[in-house]
């Protein structure tokens, strides 16, 4: 009996997505009812959201639906960038509890603060959470959770159909919210985690001597500028165009390695520089004592960077939190990371979005991140496991 299903609708109208999708999971599932169904939706159905999402429980009966409206939707090796599109993902995870949450921001006499936060009974293993971006503190939350939580796993990604709050919807069961985070904690499902930032290192590693805030002042002694001039002169001249056109630094997350690789740094976007001070501004607070490393984006390192990563990993269902930046934008073709998926791990039942923002974790920590393919692999008999990199 096939425990996970995935379907996709190219159909404009609701109601047709709709018979589709459910009709095709019924199929693969055998009649099964499944215990968790996650729905993709293009912007074209914001507005019919409500009534998918009414429609898919009633024809399915799913103990947890999750839903989130993306600019564009994966389904198995399609990416549909273009047009309408309804993807819909479903396991059957008989011996996992589920355990839903529904997280929005309230203001309380001390600030604004999360809730919704439910009781937890057991000790899941893993978090699949999909945010509004405009009204739900991601980066803060996580932070919260890694030191609160730390064996917790968070997976997913950010909606993305609107540019503007209130333009966005996420669904847990039967209702549609335009703020906050739905999701669903997962123990006892076989669930491990890929996370591609897209990026490789360039130099070598250096340690920060001097920073403030985001901004670092001195790497291995000398002014930071000084360091990525010296990096400039060093490296061939293709790598010298991405350093001018795509610089990143990555910055290790767990220092009591003796070597760093792929899949030990966190990658934030360098946002700007001071010529006076010789300081450069990166995406994110780095402290003194932190190693980090120069990284460079493109199409042929994000493929390098999945295509390393997927090669040691297994699963026989997905979800994907692929960045909106990504797709046809970055790589020039359609499909490329769903079709890598595909290609490397097998035709399996695989779903996801487009996202402006992916969730997932890097070095034993949960962050968000921005140009990466956050996978949620499901996998039949495995114990659950997460990880950067195989």
């Amino acid at each position: 009996m096939n425990r996970f299903a995935s379907a996709l609708s190219l159909h404009p109208v609701p109601a047709h997505a709709v018979g589709e999708t459910a009709g095709e999971v019924l199929e693969r599932l055998d009649a099964e009812d499944p215990d968790l169904l996650v729905c993709f939706a293009s912007p074209h159905f914001v507005g019919a959201l409500d009534d998918m999402v009414h429609a898919m429980r009633n024809l399915l009966d799913p103990s947890v639906l999750l839903a989130v409206t993306t600019g564009a939707v994966v389904g198995d090796a399609r990416e549909v960038e273009d047009g309408p599109g309804f993807a819909v993902f479903a396991a059957r995870l008989p011996d996992a509890r589920l355990t839903p949450v529904a997280l929005r921001v309230e203001e309380t006499p001390d600030g604004a603060s999360v809730v919704g936060w439910p009781d937890l009974d057991g000790a899941p293993e893993t978090l699949l959470l999909l945010a509004d971006p405009f009204t739900f503190p991601l980066d803060s939350f996580l932070r919260r959770l890694n030191d609160d939580r730390p064996g917790l796993t968070v997976v997913g990604g950010c909606a993305s159909a609107a540019t503007r709050p209130g333009g966005n919807r996420l669904a847990l069961d039967d209702r549609v919210v335009a703020d906050g985070a739905v999701g669903v904690f997962l123990e006892g499902a076989a669930v491990r985690t890929v996370v591609s930032q897209g990026c490789r290192p360039v130099g070598q590693p250096l340690v920060v001597t001097r920073s403030e805030g985001s901004f670092i002042q001195e790497l291995a002694g000398q002014p930071a500028l000084d360091r990525l001039r010296e990096l400039a002169e060093a490296v061939t001249d293709d790598e010298r165009e991405l350093l001018q056109n795509g610089l990143h630094l990555g910055i290790v997350v767990d220092e009591h390695q003796a070597d760093f690789g792929r899949g030990d740094f966190l990658v934030r976007n360098v946002i700007g520089a001071d010529r006076d001070t010789g300081a450069i501004a990166v995406g994110d607070r780095v402290a003194v004592g932190q190693t980090v490393q120069f990284h460079v984006r493109d199409a042929a390192a994000a493929d390098e960077d999945l295509r390393a990563l997927l090669a040691g990993a297994e699963g026989d269902g997905a979800l994907l939190f692929t960045c909106n930046g990504r797709g046809r934008h970055l790589f020039g073709t359609p499909d490329h990371d769903a079709g890598l998926i595909a290609e490397i791990l097998g035709p399996l039942p695989a779903a996801g979005g487009f996202c402006a923002g992916e969730i997932g974790p890097v070095g034993g920590r949960n962050f968000l991140h921005g140009f990466t393919a956050s996978l949620a692999l499901f996998a039949e008999g495995a114990e659950p496991s997460s990880a950067g990199a195989p």
